[in-house]
């Protein structure tokens, strides 16, 4: 029996840190679909805030943000140690805490990751680091340790008594990534040229197209890890066929998203449009998130689509509000996880309407309320956006002093 546990145990452990591998994945894509959508003179700078916030949460995280949301496994981590009940012995640290930390990290990355494409063409570099130290290492862990850490919220409630259930992070990471950059965004203003003083909405084109197509893909396979990986075992019968139904459903709700955006799109604006197609494949991704694993096939699509199109109706609507979202990451991560929430009673009984919304305006509030203090503080202190020079000459000079595409005449406009 010993030895039954043993291969178990390592064959859980490898495939939670496989997945954890995909997710860090996700960290490349976000990197490619920002980048293809911001315009080239801006594109060593938002390769830059992607690959140094994935640095900043790692290191937050592992210095207090894991204790603040999981306060024994952190304390094990720290000791580097597992104090394993199930062996009875203390061994370097494997499963827990490690391979836990390691898989609740670059969760972490991903939440930070959905601020970076929506601040993306006029935020100073620094100022958005500085907002990531605080994000990953107080702000998310803190919501975190309410939802995913089982702790009551200020002593007030618990959510998982409520009723509320968010499988693998449609609310708890997408929600809160888009709180935190819809709090950026209001206080830094739109780029210049976004919006004309008659109330006309002029669309500012991405630079590469196939690099954000690629990062769309990217993002797609690695959310098998998102949310496979959220089952946390697959070495026995039952996490197996779990496993295989997670995948599943995740790939038919992100084909689900596309195709109802694609199809939205053609009829609002009369062509098929490659950025919201786009869009609507992450969103009917983030729709499922929060219960991958009840859903039939057919239904997790339809909820896909549910997502695909809430994302489009959601970009043009807070374009009209003059919300100036480059990429549109507070309508796929925001809006789109709050359905997701809300659909998880659909196909969960251990879930009720009202623990759903009560977890949502508590992750909500939190998140936007906290980040929006930072923001403040930032911009009353360093400053968070860049002078109108820089920004028409592209903040890849002024905030990283060199240029993605050298060879080539840099875009002013």
């Amino acid at each position: 029996m010993n030895e039954i546990f043993e291969l178990q145990y390592a064959l859980d452990t490898f495939y939670f840190l496989m997945c954890g591998a995909l997710v860090m994945w996700m960290a490349a894509g976000f990197a490619m679909l920002e980048a293809g959508l911001v315009r080239s003179k801006n594109t060593t700078e938002i390769l830059t805030k992607n690959i140094s916030l994935f640095a900043v949460a790692c290191t937050m995280y592992m210095v207090c943000g894991y204790h603040i949301m999981y306060a024994d496994l952190g304390d094990l981590l720290l000791r580097g140690i597992t104090g394993d009940g199930a062996t009875g012995v203390e061994e370097p640290a494997t499963y827990a805490p490690s391979a836990d930390f390691y898989f609740q990290v670059v969760f972490v990355a991903t939440a930070m990751s959905i601020v970076s494409g929506a601040v993306a063409e006029r935020m100073k570099l620094w100022a958005f680091l500085a907002f990531a130290v605080v994000m990953t290492g107080f702000i998310y862990p803190m919501e975190g340790s309410w939802t995913w850490g089982g702790q009551s919220v200020f002593g007030l409630y618990t959510l998982g008594d409520l009723g509320f259930s968010d499988f693998a992070g449609s609310g708890i990471v997408h929600m809160a990534g888009a709180s935190a950059a819809l709090a950026g965004v209001l206080l830094l203003g739109a780029r210049k040229g976004k919006y004309g003083a008659d109330g006309s909405v002029n669309a500012i084109p991405g630079a590469n197209l196939p690099m954000a197509t690629l990062g769309t893909f990217i993002l797609w396979l690695g959310w098998f890890g998102f949310n496979g990986g959220s089952v946390l075992a697959t070495a026995s019968v039952e996490s197996a066929n779990a496993v295989a139904v997670v995948f599943l459903n995740t790939n038919a709700a992100a084909s689900g998203g596309l195709i109802a955006a694609l199809i939205v799109a053609r009829f609002m604006f009369g062509k098929a449009d490659l950025t919201m197609a786009l869009n609507g494949a992450l969103a009917g991704l983030v729709a499922i998130t929060a219960e991958p694993s009840t859903p039939t096939a057919l239904q997790a699509t339809l909820f896909g689509g549910l997502g695909g199109v809430l994302v489009v109706f959601s970009i043009v609507g807070l374009d009209k509000l003059k919300i100036d979202d480059p990429v549109g990451a507070i309508s796929v991560h925001g809006v789109v996880g709050l359905l997701g929430l809300l659909l998880v009673p659909l196909t969960n009984d251990a879930s009720t309407l009202s623990g759903q919304l009560i977890g949502a305006a508590t992750i909500f509030i939190w998140v936007f309320g906290v980040s929006a203090i930072v923001w403040s503080i930032l911009k009353s202190t360093m400053g968070i956006r860049v002078s109108q020079e820089e920004e028409f000459d592209g903040v890849d000079l002024s905030e990283c002093g060199m240029e993605a595409y050298p060879e080539f005449v840099a875009a002013k406009s």
